[in-house]
C-alpha cells in the first residue's frame, strides 16, 4: 500500500537534524528524563479513536546505536520532532539490547503517554509482537520491519511496516562511482542485518555492472563491522583498506561511518554516505577547520524523514486505516522514494553526471535494470569476470 503523499526524498539537512536534537527530551532504556507522564490506559483511549484529530504524543524507540548519529536513528528523530515539537520523546537502548530491553523502551513510552511509537529498526520485530498484542490501541509505526521480523501471520492491524527498496539505492552509488572511474572500492557495513546487506548486495551489483560496461577490472573490500558506531579497530581496518589502494569506501551503519571517514582522511580516499545526504558532514569538516577536504562525494539515501512524517499526517487525517497492518515497501518503481542527492553542492563526481544518473534511474523505475533484493547474509550477488569481491570476515 502506498504512502499517501507520494515521490518524497528525504534529504536530512544539518540544521534541521541538530535543531530537532534539541526539540524533545530523550532517554535510555534505564531512565526515562520526560517532563509529563500518563497512564497507559490513558495513551491507549487516546490513541483508539480512528478519527481525524490531533496526535498528543509521540515516542521514538531505537533499536541500537545514538539518535545523534547523522544517519538512520536521526533522520527518523528529526521527522518526530519537527512534526510534533515539544510532544514527542525518544529513548535510547543500553549497548548490546535485547528484545527484552526494546519491550521495557515501549512499555516506557506508553507509560509516558505515548499515542504513537515509531520503532526504528529491524531489531524490533519480535518486540513488535509482544507490543501489538500488549497494547491493542497504540498505533506503531515500524521503520525496516517486515511482518517476517515481526513473526506473525500477518502484519497486526495496529501496526504500519514501512521498508525500503536499500539495494536500488545501493546499486545507484556502486554503478555511479565506477563509471566515474573509481576500481578499487570498499564496503564497510555496520550489523548484517537485512537493509544493510541490501544496500551492500546492491553497491557491488552496480559497480559490476558499470565494470561490464567499461571492460574495466574493479576489486570491492566487503566488511561488516558488527556495530553502528566507529571505533579505533575498524578505523585501523580502513586505514589498511586506503593504504593498500581502496579510493573510496561506502560507510554504511549509522555512525560507523566516522571510522572510514578519519581514515580515508589520512590517506586521501573519498567516502560514500548512507540513508541521508551526507555531504554537509564534510562541508562542515571543512568549514570548521577538522578536514582537508570534503570526503564525501555522494550518499546512497533513503526517504525516512518523509516516510514518517506522512505516516503520521496520515494518522491525524484519519487515514490510520488504510495503511493500518501492511507493509509499504518504497523503490524507485514507485517515485523518488531512494537515490543520490544532485543538488550541486553535494554532486562531488568527476565525470559521471546527473544526466547520466537520471538515465539510470528510469532504468530501474522501469524495469529494464532489475536489482537483486537478496538480504540473505550466506548468498552473495553474482558478479562477472571483471569484479573481484572480497568478502572479509
Amino acid at each position: 500500500m502506498m504512502i499517501s503523499r507520494r515521490n518524497f526524498m528525504a534529504v536530512a539537512g544539518a540544521a534541521a537534524a541538530a535543531a530537532a536534537l534539541t526539540a524533545c527530551g530523550g532517554s535510555s532504556s534505564s531512565t526515562s528524563t520526560a517532563s509529563s507522564a500518563a497512564a497507559s490506559s490513558s495513551a491507549a483511549s487516546a490513541a483508539g479513536s480512528e478519527a481525524a484529530g490531533k496526535i498528543v504524543k509521540v515516542a521514538l524507540t531505537c533499536d541500537t546505536g545514538t539518535i545523534d548519529d547523522e544517519s538512520f536513528n536521526q533522520a527518523c528523530w528529526s521527522a518526530v520532532s519537527a512534526y510534533m515539537g515539544d510532544d514527542c520523546q525518544y529513548y535510547i537502548p543500553e549497548a548490546d539490547a535485547s528484545d527484552e530491553d526494546r519491550e521495557t523502551m515501549i512499555r516506557q513510552a506508553v507509560n509516558d503517554g505515548a499515542e504513537v511509537i515509531v520503532c526504528v529498526g529491524y531489531l524490533y520485530g519480535a518486540s513488535l509482537a509482544w507490543a501489538a498484542e500488549q497494547y491493542p490501541d497504540v498505533k506503531f509505526i515500524a521503520i525496516d520491519v517486515t511482518q517476517g521480523d515481526i513473526g506473525t501471520d500477518s502484519i497486526p492491524t495496529n501496526c504500519y511496516c514501512i521498508t525500503f527498496k536499500e539495494e536500488q539505492a545501493g546499486y545507484l552509488a556502486g554503478y555511479a562511482i565506477t563509471k566515474d572511474g573509481k576500481t578499487k572500492l570498499g564496503f564497510l557495513g555496520g550489523m548484517a542485518v537485512p537493509a544493510v546487506i541490501r544496500y551492500g548486495y546492491g553497491f557491488v551489483q552496480g559497480a559490476d555492472a558499470a565494470a561490464q560496461e567499461l571492460g574495466q577490472n574493479i576489486e570491492v573490500n566487503y566488511f561488516y563491522g558488527g556495530q553502528f558506531y566507529g571505533d579505533a579497530n575498524i578505523t585501523s581496518r580502513m586505514e589498511g583498506w586506503y593504504s593498500n589502494g581502496t579510493q573510496v569506501v561506502f560507510a554504511c551503519g549509522g555512525g560507523i561511518y566516522t571510522s572510514a571517514v578519519e581514515a580515508a582522511l589520512k590517506n586521501n580516499g573519498y567516502v560514500i554516505g548512507v540513508d541521508v545526504d551526507q555531504n554537509y558532514i564534510g562541508v562542515n569538516g571543512v568549514a570548521d577547520g577538522s578536514y582537508a577536504y570534503n570526503p564525501f562525494i555522494t550518499s546512497a539515501m533513503k526517504g525516512l524523514s518523509a516516510a514518517v512524517e506522512t505516516a503520521l499526517s496520515d494518522i491525524e487525517a484519519g487515514e490510520w486505516g488504510e495503511i493500518s497492518g501492511s507493509n509499504g515497501n518504497f523503490g524507485l518503481e514507485d517515485g523518488d522514494y531512494i537515490g543520490l542527492p544532485t543538488d550541486e553542492d553535494s554532486w562531488n563526481f568527476d565525470t559521471f553526471t546527473v544526466e547520466d544518473y537520471e538515465s539510470l534511474k528510469e532504468k530501474i523505475a522501469s524495469g529494464e535494470i532489475t536489482v537483486d533484493n537478496s538480504s540473505d547474509d550466506a548468498t552473495k550477488p553474482t558478479v562477472s569476470e571483471f569484479t573481484t569481491v572480497n568478502y572479509i570476515q
